[in-house]
């Protein structure tokens, strides 16, 4: 056994007294920060639950056969969806798209700028890029800890716990297709005499357009990943019923919400890379020409 030359329980006091002052002094300003975060995830989790089923799997097979113009991709999703209703998963399933399209949107909504930061100053990089190591190496329930000490179990930390799980993917894949785009290109950009902001809308996020839908992917699937964790602190969805089905050791309850959390990841992973391909394939022909 390694020798304890060091005590390190003033240091763990000390982290937790800290903890527990942020929690007594700002507490409250944090859960009305996060407020809106909540009320997201509630109006999205209701639009799900009241919109037909019918219309729902007819959304999703339209925009698989958009994306592909074959049949399979549109057969695979059909079937994905029908077996969550015959399964009665439907309502489970539609809390977990819920709480990972809430995830999903928020981390996009603040990736993109930061991997666009990164790609635009090597000094952020290199700020960022250990915290996003730090983010990803983590295990997953050491970010229920904080979390559910300020906010309670509840949604709130669940879909929190989400965003910075998923959020690494699309920073780091949103710099690397910024930092990627031909140099030739940016040349012949600035030769027109644009400005740097339209150089990034108009050309660099377009080009890097896929490998920026390759870190959404990412993010969707990881945020998946997350929901038997976030069932923990009140998340609900499939990720509960996993977690009902250890607790009371029913196998099938654990194995039918399981293979319902693979049918949802195939759906919208599919769809995603689908739709990936074919902006590549868009701007592949756009630059032959």
């Amino acid at each position: 056994m390694f020798p304890e030359l060091i005590d390190t329980r003033p240091l763990r006091r000390a982290v937790d007294d800290g903890l527990g002052w942020v929690v007594r002094n700002w507490g409250g300003e944090l859960e009305a920060a996060a407020y809106p975060l909540l009320m997201l995830l509630n109006w999205i989790e209701r639009l799900l639950i009241a919109t037909p089923w019918w219309l729902f799997i007819a959304f999703f097979v339209g925009l698989a056969f958009v994306a592909t113009r074959n049949w399979r991709l549109p057969l695979v999703v059909f079937l994905g969806l029908i077996f969550l209703g015959l399964m009665q998963l439907w309502r489970d399933a539609m809390i977990t798209t819920a709480l990972m399209v809430a995830a999903t949107l928020t981390a996009i909504v603040v990736s993109i700028p930061v991997g666009v930061w990164m790609s635009r100053s090597e000094r952020v990089r290199q700020m960022v890029t250990p915290v996003l190591d730090l983010m990803q190496t983590l295990p997953s329930f050491v970010y229920l800890i904080p979390t559910v000490m300020i906010f309670g179990p509840g949604k709130i930390p669940a879909l929190l716990a989400t965003i910075v799980y998923a959020s690494p993917p699309l920073i780091r894949l949103t710099d690397l297709g910024l930092r990627n785009v031909d140099p030739a290109v940016m040349e012949a950009s600035r030769a027109f005499g644009t400005s740097s902001t339209q150089r990034l809308f108009g050309v660099q996020i377009p080009l890097a357009l896929p490998t920026i839908l390759a870190g959404i992917n990412q993010t969707t699937m990881m945020a998946l990943a997350m929901v038997v964790i976030a069932s923990m602190i009140g998340a609900g969805g499939l990720g509960y019923q996993v977690l009902q089905g250890i607790g009371r050791l029913e196998v099938s309850r654990g194995l039918f919400a399981g293979l319902g959390i693979v049918a949802l990841a195939i759906v919208f992973d599919r769809i995603t890379q689908a739709y990936g391909r074919r902006i590549q394939e868009r701007i592949g022909v756009g630059e032959v020409r």
